[in-house]
């Protein structure tokens, strides 16, 4: 997960900031906030291992978040969140040791080649498929993000949302990303510490562009992070992972 050298976490009490959207026109950018319980908000989670399942509180370590798909049963992270842990659980929505849109059973995870193969930071993106409830699945509950490769790094702002491991609320921050390598990008956001791995950047077409991760995990301060830049592996995993039922 996100490795962080200072835990500090800045939130402006701004409701102009809390309602921005990512597109070039919005702000004001590179603040971070406390993210409203909005219908976007709402398809980021929480990953949490299944034996706490009932009592996430404390226990969440990484964020993931809903993606469209035909079998309306993905979440996408980072791959280094799901790699060599237990059964998990996804809680989207989650607040203060609630699950309002209920606890959905990690089944299925799917991780890039080059992860795999060789824990290449530039593939540090992977999803997993959870299981339905009561015959519907999670996008039913809460919507998805369109999960979108190819698109140019800082084209437009994002909007990041995440849950720092010290925190029971999720947290957001849009800014303008910027090229860091050729398979990397980064933001300036304060308070993603560590826990918001695998937070969706998503723009103002409500695609995910970006998923925190990659170049040291994510990063080694809470202020700037990073993000695969989402391309041909990216795309096969999608295609492959949106596939499965």
């Amino acid at each position: 997960m996100k490795r962080v050298l200072s835990l500090a976490v800045v939130l402006a009490a701004l409701t102009s900031a809390s309602t921005a959207v990512a597109d070039d026109g919005a702000g004001p950018f590179g603040v971070t906030v406390t993210a409203g319980a909005v219908a976007g908000s709402e398809r980021v989670g929480v990953l949490v291992p299944a034996g706490r399942a009932a009592r996430p509180a404390g226990a969440h370590f990484c964020t993931a978040s809903v993606v469209r798909a035909p079998y309306r049963n993905l979440v996408v992270t980072a791959a280094h969140c799901l790699d060599g842990r237990g059964e998990l659980v996804f809680v989207p929505g989650y607040r203060n040791g609630r699950a309002p849109h209920g606890v959905w059973k990690v089944k299925r995870r799917f991780l890039p080649r080059g992860w795999v193969e060789g824990r290449r930071e530039d593939s540090d993106v992977a999803f997993a498929v959870v299981a339905p409830r009561g015959g519907k699945g999670v996008e039913d509950a809460v919507g998805g993000y369109r999960f979108t490769t190819g698109t140019a790094t800082g084209a437009t702002a994002v909007t990041l949302t995440g849950y720092p491991d010290s925190r029971e609320t999720p947290v957001s921050c849009t800014n303008k990303p910027t090229a860091h390598s050729p398979g990397q990008q980064r933001i300036a956001c304060p308070g993603f510490a560590g826990g918001t791995s695998g937070s969706p950047w998503v723009n103002g077409d409500g695609q995910v562009v970006g998923v925190l991760g990659g170049h040291d995990d994510g990063g080694t301060t809470p202020d700037v992070s990073y993000s695969v830049v989402l391309r041909a592996e990216a795309e096969r995993l999608y295609r492959e992972a949106a596939g499965d039922p």
